[in-house]
């Protein structure tokens, strides 16, 4: 946290680049380039950025209300899925030579480039612009190897001819990079790849694990845990007979699609005929429930300690998902679930969920799948949390 002294001194000086000043939300966008901006630090300060909320270009107090919600605005910011890799990042309400306002401390990332609506956005002295391929160059040199995520590390035995490279520039380059972007660059395929953190940015450009998840042509010759298990059981015990069962493996794209179809072959529909006028169809599941919880196992899996894959049991009442993954980060067995708690194991695989269009806003998965199932009639969920591994039961709408 920086002290009200190191704010105000911020916050007078006109030629800082570390400091953006914002008399409103009239134009978000432009607040959350300058996010984009400092978390990527391109002339390496190694100290937060600053935009101040509530202050005119020239340092005048534009007099603006910070409500709650006007804090909450910028603080979803964060994690709304626009911004990726997620930045480090915080709010608060100050009141800094005698104006009062919003400040958003962004903190350097260890794993630029951070990209906004797929753009990469830096300082450039006091204004903003959109990195140049050399720009980004500069930015994947920065990354810190020693304080990468697992799923940032090489993997050694891997080489590019392991990624599906067309399948890379047809399925997700396309979504993960602005489109006028992708036009004006002239950069070759090894080069977007390494932008993506898909591939070392020198040769001979072996694959991250991130690379061979994403547009890996077998991920599980290099990573032996994913894979999803899918056993349906005629009964309630898993000594029951099984009536179905899939090991769904693939690239990213392809596993959740292939998770997709198993569900949706699953979850049976009843017609109500006695409690309204009119005929109602319920599901015994709503889908997008389950699709929430299976995709957040795969999302904060352990790929690194483990190779137990992601297991979906359907029994006749319930449905239960089993994650080879613990709690992680500031998300602990006692505050597990709880709204506004969340972390991240696999940044970059939840990067890249959100870029295919998997994820629409980080954070409210279990919220979400929550407020389904108590729509559809179903009983809420129930977590058993230990220390290597989540279980979330899924019961059945009587």
């Amino acid at each position: 946290m920086l002290s009200q002294a190191e704010l105000e001194s911020l916050l007078v000086d006109a030629e800082s680049d570390r400091v953006e000043r914002k008399s409103s939300l009239a134009n978000t966008d432009r607040i959350r380039e300058a996010i984009c901006a400092f978390a990527n630090d391109l002339p390496s300060h190694g100290k937060p950025g600053i935009v101040f909320v509530g202050v005119n270009d020239d340092g005048n107090c534009a007099n603006l209300a910070i409500t709650d919600e006007l804090l909450l605005t910028l603080a979803d910011m964060r994690s709304d899925g626009q911004i990726l890799p997620i930045p480090t990042m915080y709010v608060q309400k100050c009141t800094l030579r005698g104006c009062t306002m919003a400040v958003i401390v962004v903190e350097p990332s260890f794993a630029p480039p951070v990209r906004y609506r797929g753009r990469v956005w830096i300082r450039v002295g006091p204004r903003r612009a959109i990195a140049s391929a050399d720009e980004e160059r500069r930015l994947n040199e920065k990354r810190r190897s020693q304080d990468r995520s697992f799923d940032l590390h090489i993997l050694a035995e891997a080489t590019i001819d392991d990624l599906d490279l067309d399948g890379a520039w047809r399925e997700y380059l396309q979504s993960a990079v602005a489109p006028d972007v992708l036009a004006d660059n002239q950069r070759d395929i090894e080069q977007q790849l390494a932008s993506l953190r898909f591939i070392e940015s020198t040769e001979p450009y072996r694959p991250t694990v991130s690379g061979v998840l994403v547009v890996g042509k077998q991920p599980l010759d290099f990573l032996p845990g994913a894979f999803v298990q899918f056993l349906r059981f005629n009964g309630v015990y898993p000594t029951d007979p099984i009536a179905d069962q899939h090991v769904i493996t693939g690239a990213l794209s392809q596993l959740l699609r292939r998770v997709d179809d198993v569900l949706r072959a699953n979850i049976r529909i009843a017609t109500d005929i006695t409690t309204a006028d009119l005929e109602v169809q319920r599901p015994d599941y709503p889908l997008v429930a389950i699709q929430q919880i299976v995709r957040n196992a795969i999302m904060h899996r352990d790929y690194e300690t483990t190779n137990a894959p992601v297991r979906i049991y359907w029994y006749a009442d319930r449905i239960e998902v089993q994650n080879p993954g613990g709690p992680f980060g500031q998300v602990t067995i006692e505050n597990f679930g709880s709204p506004g708690i969340t972390d991240y194991r696999n940044p970059h695989v939840a990067e890249a969920m959100r870029n295919l269009g998997y994820i629409q806003r980080f954070g409210v998965g279990i919220a979400l799948a929550r407020k389904l199932l108590v729509e559809n009639g179903n009983p809420q969920l129930d977590f058993d949390i230990q220390p290597n591994h989540v279980l979330v039961s899924i019961r059945s709408r009587p």
